[in-house]
């Protein structure tokens, strides 16, 4: 673990794997050196450990290097619902943003590194830098999308369409990764799929097995392949791009 620490400190933005899914995507080598100067490199955060709790003052948002984060939410009754599962590249936070504090739990999958920007800093930083403005906005953007793309997955009365639309979602991120988008492992349970989804796990586990017997995937414990990824998007009603 020590080696893996010290590997982790030494990480910079230049030199970083996924530095074209994060904000540094349209900047040039000297301002992505100003970025990197109030990136922050958190410790190696294991599964079942917080990011933030619902209600914390909004400081800084995170950046996934490795791993998987979910957000979720508990309504008075002590009821959870899962709002946002994230992978590598992508920003954890900034729906916090309009309130000052973090509207919702944010729970570690999976062993994760995470880097934590603060956001007063980013803020000064970006109306320097016009590239990581626009970046800025364009990811902000994105969290807009897919928070209508999940109204329209919710609003679709087939369970079949809604888990064949999330494992398609899936697959279109772990390609834009330079990861198979056919094989993968998923870092979420069940029962998180299905509390996502709206769906129960009974069902989930139903359309596992469904999914298995028409072809459209092969799955075991949480690897899967998609074996037929046409069908599964027309499922889905979506464009399947191989």
């Amino acid at each position: 673990m020590s080696s893996l620490k010290s590997l982790h400190s030494e990480i910079k933005c230049q030199t970083c794997g996924i530095r074209q899914l994060c904000l540094p995507v349209m900047l040039a080598d000297a301002e992505i050196e100003h970025l990197d100067s109030i990136v922050q490199r958190k410790k190696i955060l294991k599964k079942g450990d917080f990011l933030f709790s619902a209600g914390d003052d909004f400081q800084e948002i995170y950046a996934i290097r490795s791993g998987s984060i979910k957000t979720y939410t508990i309504s008075a009754d002590g009821t959870e619902q899962i709002t946002g599962f994230y992978l590598p590249g992508e920003i954890v936070g900034l729906n916090a943003i309009s309130t000052s504090h973090y509207p919702s739990f944010a729970k570690v999958l999976e062993t994760s590194s995470i880097c934590s920007i603060p956001f007063e800093k980013l803020e000064t930083l970006s109306r320097e830098l016009a590239g990581l403005q626009k970046q800025l906005f364009k990811v902000l953007s994105g969290e807009i999308r897919d928070e209508q793309e999940l109204m329209m997955l919710l609003n679709k009365k087939n369970a079949d369409e809604r888990f064949a639309a999330f494992l398609i979602n899936l697959s279109t991120r772990f390609k834009r990764r330079n990861l198979s988008g056919h094989e993968f492992l998923l870092p979420m349970t069940r029962s998180d799929i299905g509390n996502y989804l709206g769906l129960a796990v009974e069902t989930v586990s139903r359309l596992v097995t469904r999914f298995q017997k028409q072809a459209l995937i092969s799955i075991q414990e949480r690897h899967i392949h998609i074996t037929d990824k046409h069908k599964l998007s027309e499922l889905a009603g979506t464009v399947c791009h191989v």
